[in-house]
């Protein structure tokens, strides 16, 4: 079984290696998986080929954890490598040559190997010095396998299980609050082996490594608890089974992962004397915390159900009143969340929630206590004979509304004539300035004439 760190360096210069030895005994150096031409183990200065498309560490510090989390997972495979040393069971790879020893034969003459009780063997199997030699092992070719003396005697028994190398695992991630992550995974491929999986993480500033803990209720799953909101971290990925391992690494940020759940606790209630009008109330989720400057908005879609295009209105607040519902219509409405600041992705939407507008009493003052005494008296029945008079379904608040926008334009008009009454008012009491120049000639031409010829002079 192969980790993930350690191996040679890719340049020609000689370099300290890590030395890390997998499970099976084999050196982990420098191996590549002959599948797809990729490197299993990674160099020591942590540069990856350019299928992973990660970039070297820039610092030794960076380096040294690096180190630190390789040896971590060598302790945790080697362990895990141990579970897989079963007793008569033999692991091959399909394609591959797979070869059965007879262990237990004096002599390496006469030796006859049986198939699940029976002579017949996989078709192409080659008999070598007592060892059964399976060329290019199919997965049909796995089984019981049991080797004989000449006279039947049983010498060893071995289960063969053929399956694949680990292929990549597919990762994702995603926060449901800023204190907490957790990933999932999807094997990439079927290997029909037995496999587990090594999930640690690496954060940035401040730097630390540390396991992603798997919940064994929830298989290829994994949690890392009390986040630092504005740190990165680094999600490491293992896949192993006897034959060897695959990881995926996976950049992880808190803002772009964060999730909320659906909210919760979603009532939707008509509203009285209001026929067009859906009252709807909602809680946070419970997971969300419960800290202020945490804050989430929301977003309600609500239609009938009868039909099939929602409507959509987005808020801050736990409540909202639809005001476009269609009154006696069934409605059907459904509320998501979002991190206030638009960071992340919209959560679920929440479980349906269903009332139908209705259309309404308006009890007057007067009527109030004739409506109490009805209230009062159960055992009187209301009457079935169809009431005359017609049914004002408009709605109050809209005649108020509508009052209040012909009371705002008749003050407008009234002040634009009352502004216009004024200008001409204004310049009807103005005299014009050639109207003072005529009068100040004439005034001075009777003065001249009234004075006398020698004064003029």
């Amino acid at each position: 079984m192969l980790l993930p760190f350690g191996g040679p360096s890719p340049d020609p210069a000689p370099r300290e290696e890590f030395g890390l030895i997998g499970a099976s005994g084999r050196d982990c150096r420098g191996r590549i998986n002959t599948e797809n031409s990729r490197p299993v183990c990674l160099a020591q200065d942590g540069c990856l080929d350019q299928e992973t498309q990660l970039m070297c560490p820039p610092t030794p510090g960076l380096r040294k954890v690096m180190v630190l989390l390789a040896a971590a997972l060598v302790s945790a495979s080697v362990a895990a490598g141990e579970g897989w040393r079963e007793e008569g069971v033999q692991y091959g790879q399909v394609g591959a040559d797979v070869v059965l020893s007879c262990t237990g034969a004096p002599g390496r003459s006469g030796v006859e190997w049986r198939r699940d009780g029976a002579a017949a063997l996989p078709e192409g199997c080659i008999l070598r010095d007592g060892d059964l030699l399976l060329p290019e092992a199919e997965l049909a070719a796995g089984g019981d396998y049991s080797c004989h003396d000449g006279t039947g005697q049983l010498l060893r028994s071995v289960s063969l299980r053929l399956g694949y190398l680990p292929g990549i695992p597919s990762v994702t991630c995603r926060a449901s609050d800023y204190e907490n992550f957790s990933c999932s995974w999807t094997p990439s491929v079927e290997t029909f082996l037995p496999t587990r999986y090594i999930t640690t993480y690496r954060r940035t500033q401040p730097s630390q490594v540390g396991p992603c803990v798997q919940d064994p209720g929830h298989p290829h799953t994994c949690s890392v608890h009390k986040c630092e909101f504005w740190s990165s971290y680094r999600l490491n990925v293992t896949e192993v089974n006897p034959l060897g391992s695959s990881f995926r690494l996976l950049d992880v940020t808190m803002q772009a992962i964060i999730k909320p759940d659906p909210p919760e606790g979603l009532v939707v209630e008509p509203v009285p004397s209001a026929p067009r009008r859906l009252r709807v109330r909602w809680q946070y989720p419970a997971s969300w915390p419960k800290q202020p400057h945490f804050q989430l908005k929301f977003r309600l879609q609500y239609r009938p159900v009868a039909h099939g295009s929602w409507s959509m209105v987005e808020t801050v607040n736990l409540s909202e009143v639809i005001t476009d519902a269609f009154s006696g219509l069934e409605h059907v409405v459904q509320v998501g969340a979002k991190d206030f600041l638009d960071a992340g992705n919209w959560s679920e939407w929440s479980a349906e929630a269903r009332a139908t507008p209705g259309p309404g009493l308006t009890v007057t003052p007067g009527d109030e206590a004739t409506t109490n005494a009805g209230l009062e008296s159960p055992a009187e029945m209301p009457s079935l004979a169809p009431n005359p008079e017609p049914i004002d379904r408009s709605d109050p608040m809209e005649k108020v509304a509508i009052l209040i926008s012909l009371g705002i334009f008749s003050f407008f008009i009234l002040a634009v004539v009352l502004g216009i009454t004024i200008a001409v008012w204004l310049r009807l009491r103005k005299p014009s300035k050639d109207e003072t120049k005529k009068h100040d000639f004439l005034a001075a031409a009777v003065h001249m004439r009234a004075l006398p010829k020698a004064q003029i002079l």
